[in-house]
């Protein structure tokens, strides 16, 4: 049968820099990876070419919602028609992924897919307020087989701990290993143990879109400034939880990959990417995002324009 991973995580906490890391891991094999994104652009697709991988993507929605389980299912599908030997899907870091064993043991899937586990990536320095306000964060660990708690290298030993137990309050059997910039040793991932069986009041479900998320398209100009679009960044990075795409700006493309307050942008190499100028705002109940993105709209409207 085909080995199958999922990888999950909230905004922002590495899932694209791990699969990075693990997916060589795993040669020689062969890998089929389908990258679900939440807006309608997609950016980990480019960021994962060069893993020279087979890969699908999915945008705009989760591909555990409604709007979207017929698609991942028929794209699930068409990858094990391939027949590789292991198939990786990285969901949105928006997603529920409680349903995820219910589809691998469906009649579809069932004896074609061995699901090895699901990896849940998270933020050690920013685990604690995405918990508090964004409600797939429980789902995430509740469905996880193990956490990699990422970035420690900026969060404070206190920092560390108060995320641990309230991962721990929240899947108290789960394994937590703590790494930074999406390292890991491979004996975590191969030790993984669970139930491959279903449980039976495990239910094939699918979720709802959450109403609480809110989503931006901006296009930026390519005369653009990286002075401008600093400024521009810093005027709503306090009211997001991730800001994410590709600009040209004073002759060079840039990757503009925020998570919260703190801001990169940086060179980035490959020039025949084709949806230049468009970047992604995901943010979430109760933070201002509206007040703040019209204010820096505004503030560089020569430049920037918002899409939708």
């Amino acid at each position: 049968m085909i080995k199958f991973y999922l990888v999950t995580g909230f905004l922002g906490s590495g899932k694209t820099t791990f699969l990075k890391n693990f997916i060589p891991s795993l040669q020689p094999m062969k890998i089929h990876i389908i990258i679900n994104e939440y807006g309608k652009e997609s950016i980990d697709g480019p960021l994962l070419k060069t893993l020279e991988t087979a890969i699908d993507e999915i945008n705009n929605g989760s591909i555990f919602c409604s709007c979207k389980i017929d698609i991942f299912e028929e794209t699930l599908e068409d990858a094990i028609k391939k027949n590789p030997d292991c198939i990786m899907v990285e969901s949105s870091g928006l997603s529920d992924p409680s349903s995820i064993r219910s589809i691998i043991n469906s009649s579809r899937f069932k004896n074609k897919l061995s699901y090895c586990g699901t990896i849940c990536l998270t933020d050690a320095l920013r685990f604690k307020k995405v918990y508090s306000t964004a409600r797939c964060v429980k789902k995430q660990i509740c469905s996880s087989d193990i956490v990699l708690l990422n970035k420690t290298d900026k969060a404070s030993r206190e920092d560390i701990i108060k995320t641990e137990n309230l991962i721990k309050n929240q899947n108290p059997n789960i394994k937590i290993h703590r790494t930074s910039f999406g390292n890991f040793i491979k004996e975590w991932i191969d030790g993984l143990t669970f139930d491959k069986d279903l449980k039976s009041n495990d239910i094939y479900s699918v979720t709802s879109p959450d109403i609480s998320i809110q989503r931006f398209l901006i296009e930026v100009n390519e005369k653009i400034t990286l002075k401008n679009i600093l400024g521009f960044l810093k005027f709503i990075a306090e009211d997001n939880y991730r800001i994410k795409g590709f600009i040209k700006a004073e002759n060079e493309i840039y990757l503009i990959n925020c998570v919260g307050t703190v801001i990169e942008v940086k060179k980035y190499e490959d020039h025949n990417w084709e949806k230049l100028g468009k970047l992604i705002i995901l943010s979430g109940e109760g933070l201002p995002i509206r007040t703040s993105l019209k204010k820096g709209i505004d503030k560089y409207k020569d430049f920037i324009k918002l899409i939708k």
